[in-house]
């Protein structure tokens, strides 16, 4: 339904509003129903052709282009809470179902790294709620935290609080003295706060997480999200990788909004309190020492741009296939009262740019469940060469005014 009227008509009138071709036919390439029954009514001849005529040229050009296209600044997220309900309930009973599946077959305990930020609370939560689904204690669910030089009191403090809010075992493995020694193996100075200073730590904290696993004869599930991996916001081999992704499918916007969820409905005023805080702390992957307050130093929204751009950048640029220009002029449309074109352009080249260079990322991801209609799977989702060129997306960026 793209425009409806609920108010009582008496008299003739017009509804109008943009139907977005190109939309129609990128559904079309994912969902195999059209197809289908256009294959099987071919045959008997029921399939009515129906040619449109329209200035598409000059009607792209108008200053009022798309104006009545039905547009949300988060298309993944509904716009009514009842159906945001709806949505994170059934998202969230997804990722639960598919980690049951995986851990009814590969093991008896999971392992989750939990930093106290969103994606990993989500992790966690998801990962306690398989064991009560599989009649197993929460117990079974390891949370391991690993301060290092980027971790504030915030944060750990609320990672702390939500293993014990939620009955998990509780483990805490400083890695400082580990990064240190490998700084001096590798001859990096640790004073240098470079890609090396930072993904020493994220691997160091994946490598903690399999050896801990394989210790327990357990799972380590992932805990990284759509949006990171269209981005290739991600430490490659480490954070990158793990034995199972719950959130694989799940973008950042619709994230926020389902630990929104948990946190309204789970009926518990401590888990609650910390999970409203963790909603409130900026994303970082906390691998730089904070500030001298003590604060986060390094946001997530800094180097790859704000997470509502990036979810919408990603819903139409590679999830409808939508052209640069074409995904410029609805940002344009959506954004315009926060963003100016400059700087929606800027983001959106840098997203271009992203989503070509890290390909290398998505072609060795782990299992994860397919959420919202879309997935980076390499085996049933995103088709795409690692050695890809952006140079055609990128020039077609560089040329819009």
């Amino acid at each position: 339904i793209l425009c409806e009227n609920d108010a009582l008509i008496d008299d003739d009138y017009l509804l109008c509003t943009d139907v977005d071709l190109g939309k129609i036919r990128a559904d079309r390439r994912k969902l195999r129903s059209f197809s289908d029954c256009a294959s099987a009514d071919a045959e008997t001849g029921n399939v009515r052709r129906i040619k449109l005529y329209a200035p598409l040229t000059n009607r792209q050009t108008r200053d009022d282009a798309g104006a009545l296209y039905p547009l949300r600044k988060l298309p993944f997220v509904p716009q009514t809470k009842a159906k945001r309900t709806e949505r994170c309930l059934d998202i969230f009973e997804m990722q639960v179902a598919g980690l049951v599946g995986r851990l009814s077959v590969a093991a008896q305990k999971v392992v989750v790294g939990v930093s106290g930020g969103l994606d990993s609370t989500l992790a966690l939560l998801v990962c306690v709620q398989a064991m009560k689904k599989l009649h197993r204690p929460v117990t079974n669910v390891i949370g391991v935290t690993m301060p290092c030089f980027g971790t504030t009191s915030r944060t750990y403090n609320n990672s702390v609080a939500l293993m014990k809010a939620l009955g998990v075992t509780f483990r805490e493995i400083n890695i400082k003295d580990a990064c240190l020694q490998h700084f001096k193996d590798i001859g990096h100075d640790e004073a240098v706060h470079d890609i090396t200073y930072e993904n020493v730590q994220a691997r160091e904290r994946t490598q903690v997480l399999m050896d801990v696993a394989n210790g327990d004869n357990a799972l380590v599930c992932g805990t990284g999200d759509l949006s990171e991996l269209a981005l290739g916001w991600c430490t490659y081999n480490a954070d990158h990788m793990s034995m199972y992704g719950v959130n694989a499918g799940v973008p950042k916007t619709l994230v926020r909004h389902i630990v929104q969820y948990v946190a309204d409905t789970c009926g518990n005023d401590t888990l609650r309190d910390v999970l409203v805080d963790i909603l409130d702390t900026p994303v970082s992957p906390e691998l730089l020492p904070p500030t001298r307050n003590g604060e986060i130093a390094q946001k997530s929204e800094d180097s790859v741009g704000p997470y509502n751009l990036q979810d919408f950048f990603l819903y139409y640029l590679v999830d409808h296939g939508f052209a640069p220009e074409k995904v410029l002029r609805l940002a344009d449309i959506a954004y315009g009262d926060e963003f100016d074109h400059a700087t929606l352009k800027k983001w959106l080249r840098s997203y271009c740019r992203r989503l070509f260079s890290q390909q290398f990322k998505r072609s060795c991801l782990q299992d994860g469940p397919t959420l919202n209609g879309f997935s980076f799977s390499p085996r049933t989702g995103f088709l795409m060469p690692s050695d890809g060129s952006d140079a055609l997306y990128l020039a077609s960026v560089d040329a819009l005014k």
